[in-house]
């Protein structure tokens, strides 16, 4: 039986992020695949960023494309997991105007129901945020859109993986086993594979 599509977290250190993106994206679209959420940002070490990207794919599908965006030049190591392998959320904000909101409903009410909180609150609209899983904020707009929503967006998915025991350490053993000489640009890449395996 064919092995079926869920969603998987895909987990880029790059040395530099400048330009990879565009590679990246084409490295899907060749392949069809519709990127669902992207996110880019510093990790925990200094100078190395962090890309998280989600598709809904087959794990076969999803281990080529980790290894085809490893073989970019400045990409230290990819990790994939399923969602029950990180921790994520995602933020969300909705823009609903005051009057309404006023007149039919409690807005303390709807905030706890939801575990949302208003941000911004003027004569005319009301911003609120909250921050969950996909369906928690699917959940909000529902509630909302009878009270006129006017404006709506959500985040890029940011994830923490729950095994990992992260870069920080895996590069201090590295550097206290192999001092490096002198500080080159892509000093973790020429044995990246030594390093990065978790």
């Amino acid at each position: 039986m064919p092995e079926g599509k869920q969603e998987y977290n895909i987990t880029v250190y790059t040395e530099n992020q400048i330009g990879l993106l565009n590679r990246i994206a084409i490295i899907f679209t060749r392949r069809k695949i519709n990127i669902d959420s992207l996110n880019t940002s510093p990790s925990e070490i200094e100078s190395i960023h962090r890309f998280n990207i989600v598709i809904n794919e087959t794990e076969d599908v999803v281990r080529k494309l980790a290894r085809q965006i490893e073989k970019q030049v400045e990409v230290l190591k990819v990790y994939y997991h399923t969602n029950a392998d990180i921790i994520w959320q995602e933020m969300a904000l909705y823009k609903v105007p005051a009057d309404i909101i006023a007149e039919k409903a409690s807005v303390e009410r709807l905030l706890r129901e939801n575990g949302a909180r208003a941000v911004v609150i003027r004569k005319d609209y009301i911003v609120f945020e909250t921050t969950g899983h996909r369906e928690e904020t699917d959940n909000l707009i529902n509630v909302l859109q009878p009270f006129g929503l006017i404006e709506f967006v959500r985040s890029a998915r940011i994830a923490i993986i729950k095994d990992s025991e992260g870069f920080n350490r895996k590069l201090r053993e590295f550097e206290k086993r192999e001092p490096g000489e002198d500080v080159i640009e892509n000093e973790y890449l020429n044995q990246r594979d030594k390093v990065f395996t978790m």
